[in-house]
């Protein structure tokens, strides 16, 4: 299968890819705020009964295993938790990226499910109850991103909520094609 397969592209973006509505209105950011709230609750609900085997295996050809994908987003919305606290108490301060692959191959991303759901779980607590005292002018403020330029705290809440939902695709997606439950 080459890179542009529609098959491999449907694995990898199991709900398509990011969007962003330039502006907001404050249903809107509840909405994404909300989903963001029940995402830990339906990772864990997905994993829920997996096998090892299971978790172990790739969601695509040349792509993490489930079990990687689980550890990567506690990983990937902790490092958006702190941009938008620098963003909240700094003039748009320029923020450092990492790299998410190499994180995936460490020891830890190999460990088990249970505990990056529990930190998935507290974080998601933690972060939407705050995004949920955002006024406007919170929501305008931003951080700027190396490739990215400068990113409103809205366009944030969209990339995250987009984000978890596409990774809870994968996981699904595995569950669905392996079979993998105990």
């Amino acid at each position: 299968m080459s890179a542009h397969d529609p098959d491999v592209d449907k694995l990898r973006y199991p709900i398509g890819r990011v969007s962003y509505r330039p502006e907001l209105g404050p249903a809107d950011r509840a909405e994404l705020v909300d989903r963001m709230a029940g995402l830990p609750a339906r990772l864990r609900d997905a994993a829920a009964g997996l096998s090892d085997a299971a978790l172990d295996t790739p969601y695509r050809p040349d792509g993490w295993t489930a079990r990687q994908v689980i550890h990567h987003l506690p990983d990937s919305h902790m490092n958006a938790y702190v941009r938008c606290k620098l963003a909240i108490t700094e003039n748009d301060p320029p923020i450092k990226t990492y790299e998410e692959a190499e994180w995936a191959r460490l020891p830890d991303s190999s460990g088990p499910v249970r505990v990056s759901l529990d930190l998935l779980a507290a974080l998601h607590a933690r972060w939407t109850a705050w995004m949920r005292t955002f006024d406007d002018a919170a929501w305008k403020r931003g951080y700027v991103h190396p490739k990215m330029g400068r990113v409103p705290l809205e366009k944030v809440l969209q990339l995250y909520a987009w984000h978890g939902e596409h990774h809870l695709g994968h996981v699904l997606n595995v569950r669905d094609r392996a079979g993998g439950v105990r």
